[in-house]
């Protein structure tokens, strides 16, 4: 009787921590941002309750693994990006939207701060329709707001092949916090970022 019990125990807990493992994964997300720099992006979006995880990487070009090199090169089509993976139950897509522009400079069609090219540019890669018109509705609002003259370059489109970039830029900022903290106040990020979005709580939608 001992040994049944003990061996239906195992059987329960097993199941549970099946059903448990299903919860969990049903509540994770994906989403994808181009704000120029990844290791940047990457260290904002971690800051913030709910997001699980944020991988730098590329996307929006064909050659298969593609290498860092041939990305900073700007001869291929992809951008520097980051994955978020994030519990919606904590944190919503379009929260992630106010975060994202407030990373970087949205109106600067030709690359971002001091990294200048198409691979620096800002981007939203949706993963569902409800994603994109998320993201659709949230330009629209913030260039009718008038904020930025130049208006939003941000180009909104689906997302396609996801490649992680080389081990050493993930978690840059904190492996090599010293070079990172140079380059970013170097960069003039921080700067705009005080000057454009300070005060500026709103959610556009």
């Amino acid at each position: 009787m001992t040994r049944t019990l003990t061996i239906l125990t195992f059987i329960t807990a097993l199941l549970l921590g099946s059903a448990f493992a299903q919860d969990t994964s049903a509540t994770q997300e994906i989403a994808v941002f181009a704000g120029g720099c990844f290791w940047c992006v990457e260290s904002d979006f971690e800051k913030h309750e709910g997001v699980l995880d944020a991988v730098s990487g590329y996307m929006g070009g064909t050659t298969p693994n593609p290498t860092y090199e041939q990305v900073a090169s700007g001869k291929t089509k992809y951008r520097e990006v980051v994955q978020v993976t994030y519990d919606p139950t904590v944190i919503s897509y379009q929260e992630l939207l106010d975060i994202f522009w407030r990373l970087h400079d949205p109106s600067d069609a030709d690359g971002s701060f001091v990294d200048r090219g198409y691979q620096y540019t800002s981007a939203i890669y949706t993963t569902t329709p409800e994603q994109y018109e998320l993201a659709q509705n949230a330009k629209q609002a913030l260039e009718a707001s008038g904020k930025f003259e130049k208006g939003v370059a941000t180009v909104i489109e689906p997302a396609s092949d996801f490649y992680p970039a080389e081990d050493y830029h993930q978690d840059y900022y904190i492996k090599s916090s010293s070079r990172y903290n140079f380059y970013r106040y170097a960069s003039g990020r921080d700067q705009f970022i005080e000057r454009v979005w300070k005060n500026d709580t709103t959610s556009y939608q």
